[in-house]
């Protein structure tokens, strides 16, 4: 519980970091791709987060979006895998839309998710085993639904994506409709509230999905890749979280699609 509790502590004052820090100037730059965003604050606050976790706990290790981790290759001990701003493209161009995300994991099993929709400041977190919780509300257990009255999580850049749109179009055209938030961990607490009942993702990193796997298992929902497949939290993956009904029923449109299959294993590799 000492880890839980520091852990919630800790993300709300990296909230607080964000919010100040947002009032002065902060530089933009871009990655590989000129559309995936990191500014200064990004930096200075998972320099924040990585130095708070060790100076409790040195012996424990971190998984940073922004550089820290490279050279973790297993999951033995406690694993702190943290996005200091997960939606950097609407906290450039809207100032609102991102969060903080914070899983852990101890020797590979999942511990505490955190994610805080810091400008909102609403903090959900979930104690594995112990269920989830939206500030101090716990959050009920997700209901079964069908595609064809659902509205599910997705990015629009994935239908459009030579060998896999085809099938991510044919799930818009059966789902009632879908939305996009611009940040996973996001989608991830709206699936585990059921304001969306699914959310669907090529391509994630571990600090996309690790929090978020968590709180949405306290609720009754699934996480896998969109092949069904167990995902493993040191490696990039494509992700399909939901509740159990409809995650079953998406799951048969990529793995009944061989052209999916293969460009799918083209891009993670075999399981």
């Amino acid at each position: 519980m000492e880890i839980y509790e520091f852990g919630k502590e800790l993300i709300s004052e990296a909230g607080d970091f964000i919010r100040g820090r947002m009032l002065e100037d902060f530089r933009v730059d871009a990655k590989l791709n000129p559309n995936d965003l990191v500014t200064d604050v990004d930096h200075e606050t998972e320099a924040f987060i990585y130095e708070r976790i060790l100076e409790h706990w040195p012996e424990h290790r971190i998984i940073g979006e922004e550089g820290h981790g490279t050279d973790v290759e297993d999951t033995r001990g406690v694993l702190w895998i943290v996005d200091p701003i997960d939606g950097t493209l609407n906290f450039v161009h809207q100032l609102q839309n991102f969060a903080i995300s914070i899983g852990v994991y101890i020797d590979g099993k999942p511990y505490a998710g955190f994610i805080l929709d810091v400008m909102n400041d609403n903090l959900y977190h979930a104690l594995a085993g112990k269920g989830a919780y939206k500030n101090d509300v716990r959050l009920g257990r997700m209901q079964d639904t069908h595609l064809a009255k659902s509205l599910i999580a997705l990015n629009s850049n994935w239908v459009i994506k030579e060998g896999i749109g085809h099938t991510f179009t044919e799930v818009v055209k059966d789902a009632r409709s879908t939305r996009s938030y611009g940040s996973a961990a996001l989608d991830f607490v709206n699936t585990a509230q059921g304001i969306v009942s699914a959310a669907l993702f090529f391509r994630l990193h571990p600090w996309d999905y690790a929090a978020g796997m968590i709180i949405l298992a306290e609720t009754g929902g699934v996480t896998t890749n969109l092949l069904g497949e167990e995902i493993n939290i040191l490696k990039k993956d494509s992700v399909l979280a939901g509740n159990p009904g409809i995650h079953e029923e998406l799951k048969q449109y990529f793995t009944s699609d061989e052209k999916f299959i293969a460009s799918h294993r083209k891009a993670h590799g075999e399981k």
